[in-house]
């Protein structure tokens, strides 16, 4: 006959993994590294922008330069649920200057944010789950 031993910490370990302190603790790390990408973004809208008489727009392909501030002020951190954090940038201009129109070549600033942070994002997920599935709290 086989003993099989550490069981009962194993299924503990399996009821923390789904349940609603996980859910929790991730939820916290996926709005963290949400804010992080909000940040970097509006970072790199204000960095090197010089506004008002002096303002040069930024090459296509790269982030837009601020001038009135109103995009970089617009970015910010929406929890739309317990595990889902959105990143929005809801100035008027925003869409414009990140994917292009027929007026203005795509100056993004969201997607390379999101690209520079997910390395990051993916670090603070993985370690809330191991927090949490080993009995911790964030």
């Amino acid at each position: 006959m086989v003993k099989i031993t550490g069981a009962k910490a194993h299924k503990a370990r399996l009821n923390r993994i789904r349940g609603a302190a996980m859910r929790a603790e991730v939820g916290k790390a996926i709005y963290a590294a949400a804010d992080y990408l909000s940040v970097e973004a509006a970072l790199s809208v204000t960095n090197g922008a010089v506004s008002g008489k002096g303002h040069v727009a930024s090459s296509p392909g790269e982030p837009p330069n601020a001038d009135t501030h109103d995009l970089d002020r617009s970015i910010h951190t929406e929890r739309e649920s317990q595990l889902v954090a959105l990143s929005v940038a809801d100035s008027d201009h925003a869409a414009a200057l990140e994917i292009g129109n027929s007026r203005v070549a795509a100056r993004p600033f969201m997607q390379p944010a999101a690209e520079k942070t997910r390395p990051k994002a993916q670090r603070l997920v993985a370690a809330a789950v191991k927090i949490v599935s080993n009995g911790g709290t964030l």
